[in-house]
């Protein structure tokens, strides 16, 4: 089997935002940690020409709490969950108000539904509005076909580093958006148009009647309890 294509340098700099901001850190923080001038981490971040060595990348790694193949994009065509299992790990149920933060307000998640051929999982964007969950798509998917009944949408995050994450899932009916000024004003809230391209313009709501969570926490790890 081929082995996935070494990513662009300029990657670097996005995942190390990226990372950053998940664990809400400034670029102070960041220095801090790895012991690094706050210009440097700015100079990473925002120029497709930095080529860090692999002193620096160990450090930056271990400051932002994943691997240096997380940061250069080496795992970026592997599926994710290939650490193996932490020890001392436990899984804990989310309520309802945790799940919904851990959503945020946009994302990538799975649609789960019934198909013309069985069950179909589907990966698409997502915007959280006013306690539902909005999805562009084309009149033509599996998903405009599941107008009027209940589909199952989940979301996740999975921290190889630390063999640990959560998984949020909703459960509703799920309706298309008939009125076109209402179906533009939810396109222009979403934070970012579908990735999967153009023609997407089909708006689907979930009404989530159940919202359930869980996470796995390891004893130990940057921001888990003992």
């Amino acid at each position: 089997m081929p082995s996935p294509p070494h990513p662009a340098r300029g990657d670097i700099g996005r995942r190390v935002a990226t990372r950053r901001k998940q664990l809400g850190l400034s670029r102070r923080d960041v220095a801090l940690r790895a012991a690094a001038a706050p210009g440097y981490i700015e100079y990473v971040e925002e120029h497709a020409s930095a080529a860090p060595g692999i002193g620096f990348l160990l450090r930056l790694a271990d400051a932002l709490d994943t691997t240096v193949d997380e940061l250069t994009g080496a795992t970026g065509d592997l599926p994710t969950g290939l650490a193996p299992a932490a020890r001392q790990a436990r899984m804990v149920e989310l309520d309802a108000e945790e799940c919904w933060t851990l959503l945020g307000d946009h994302g990538v998640g799975r649609v789960a539904l019934s198909g013309g051929d069985g069950p179909v999982v589907l990966p698409l964007n997502y915007q959280v509005l006013d306690g539902e969950v909005m999805f562009s798509t084309t009149d033509r998917s599996s998903l405009a076909a599941a107008e009027g009944t209940e589909i199952a949408f989940e979301a996740d995050h999975i921290d190889d580093a630390f063999s640990r994450g959560w998984s949020v899932m909703l459960v509703g009916p799920v309706h298309a958006v008939t009125d076109e000024e209402a179906a533009r004003r939810l396109r222009e809230a979403a934070h970012s148009a579908p990735w999967a391209g153009e023609e997407r313009d089909h708006v689907m709501v979930l009404s989530p009647r159940r919202v359930t969570g869980r996470r796995i926490l390891v004893r130990g790890a940057p921001g888990d309890d003992d």
